[in-house]
């Protein structure tokens, strides 16, 4: 069975020299209708309650997510390895009553407690944003 980190070395390959010249010519803005597509094809499959369609789809899906990152892995910026543990940190964040954290004894339950954090969150990054170095 491949194994995550199969999947990024095949990504890479795909978009190198020796790759696939279609893979190597896309961009986010060209990426942007297929990721449409495989999500509204997600969708389909969830409608169907087709588990086996479904897991194909959410691979489609998946392969979006490598390729974008890919390409900004390319350009100087983020990687799938960024990807992965800014989701992770977020999920840890904003499970405080699971995970623990500063939030846990908020006196908020389920989705109130996430949008609070989720608010919080957004007011800091705008603070933030507006700082001069």
């Amino acid at each position: 069975m491949y194994t995550f980190q199969d999947l990024v070395d095949i990504t890479s390959k795909l978009r190198s020299e020796e790759g696939c010249p279609w893979d190597r010519a896309q961009t986010h803005e060209s990426l942007k209708k297929h990721l449409e597509e495989e999500t509204g094809e997600v969708l389909e499959a969830i409608d169907e309650k087709d588990m086996d369609h479904l897991c194909e789809e959410l691979g489609d899906l998946l392969f979006q997510v490598m390729l974008h990152s890919q390409i900004a892995r390319e350009e100087g910026g983020f990687s799938i390895e960024d990807v992965v543990n800014g989701i992770c940190e977020k999920m840890v964040r904003r499970h405080p009553r699971i995970f623990g954290g500063e939030m846990a004894e908020i006196p908020l339950e389920g989705r109130e407690l996430w949008e609070e954090i989720k608010r919080r969150e957004k007011a800091k990054k705008a603070l933030n944003k507006g700082k001069k170095p």
